[in-house]
């Protein structure tokens, strides 16, 4: 049946001029939508991270139109490319190698250029990750609210891990990030150090393809899945549920538990309300009074 057999395609004008942020499937090809395709089949060039990559999903839908290699070393230049086909009337589309494009992709550089020369940006909603793990993730890894904070890939630098490490114990939320096969195994057994022992994490591989596997384990259990692990290829995303506050327990407070928990083993508690003082602009006392109600909980 022809895509544009359907009319509920037409619910949304297709406008010249504009760039159309096109999300495609993160694994299974079926998971493309008929909107994608039927923008795909409108546009009059196609903006791709990897037009190799983007030459396979084409093909297998038909699809046969003008693309342009726009990744993250070329993109503000490719953005003029684009802008010059939007200044002439033309409809052109993103696409990244998989998921929705500036979400730890490309994308965001050329949305600003397009949006600074005055054209017109269109989302194409489609496949996420982020979402689809987080739809399998339960209310034991989301809190009532279900708030998380999405972190992108697990830096590979100590100084940016450690201060992400930092941000994943101490958030209340549920914290979300990539990891690649390569260092997954190493990255599971950082957190299993870090987190407490019942702090759960999901553990998601290879999302909508023929190995997906979904592991949900407390952080305590961690190295022992990893011995018995089939397998640790693919992409990985993992969740970190949040941790658990205590009844009326302020952001405030959370915040500097933490640096107080981190100062203790090297500083007494009017050492640590100085440095917290100097440090949070806060009144000593202030800190003082958080950091005795700290050693009333221990």
């Amino acid at each position: 049946m022809e895509i544009g057999s359907f009319d509920f395609l037409k619910q949304q004008d297709l406008p010249a001029g504009a760039l159309y942020m096109l999300a495609t499937p993160i694994g299974n090809m079926g998971d493309i939508t008929l909107r994608a395709l039927h923008v795909l089949n409108a546009v009059d060039g196609i903006a791709c991270e990897d037009t190799r990559h983007s030459a396979a999903l084409l093909q297998q839908f038909g699809i046969h139109k003008k693309c342009l290699a726009l990744h993250e070393h070329n993109e503000v230049g490719g953005a003029q490319t684009v802008i010059h086909g939007l200044a002439n009337n033309e409809r052109w589309a993103y696409i990244s190698d998989a998921g929705t494009p500036g979400v730890s992709d490309p994308g965001a550089r050329l949305v600003n250029e397009v949006q600074k020369a005055g054209f017109r940006v269109i989302p194409i909603p489609g496949p996420s990750s982020v979402s689809c793990a987080i739809s399998a993730a339960g209310s034991v890894m989301l809190n009532s609210e279900g708030h998380f904070q999405f972190l992108g890939f697990w830096p590979n630098k100590a100084k940016e891990r450690d201060a992400l490490l930092h941000d994943i114990c101490s958030s209340i939320k549920t914290s979300i990030f990539f990891e690649s096969p390569h260092h997954i195994r190493e990255t599971l057994l950082i957190l299993a150090n870090a987190l407490e022992s019942e702090r759960q994490v999901l553990i998601c591989r290879e999302l909508t393809k023929k190995f997906e596997q979904i592991v949900s384990i407390q952080a305590g259990e961690i190295a022992s899945w990893l011995e018995n692990a089939e397998s640790l290829k693919g992409e990985f995303i993992i969740l970190v549920a949040g941790r658990q506050a205590s009844s009326g327990e302020t952001p405030e407070y959370a915040s500097l538990l933490l640096w107080a928990n981190t100062l203790s083993p090297y500083l007494g508690s009017k050492e640590i309300a100085a440095v917290l003082s100097q440090a949070l602009d806060i009144t000593k006392k202030r800190s003082l009074s958080n950091c005795l109600r700290r050693k009333r909980r221990e």
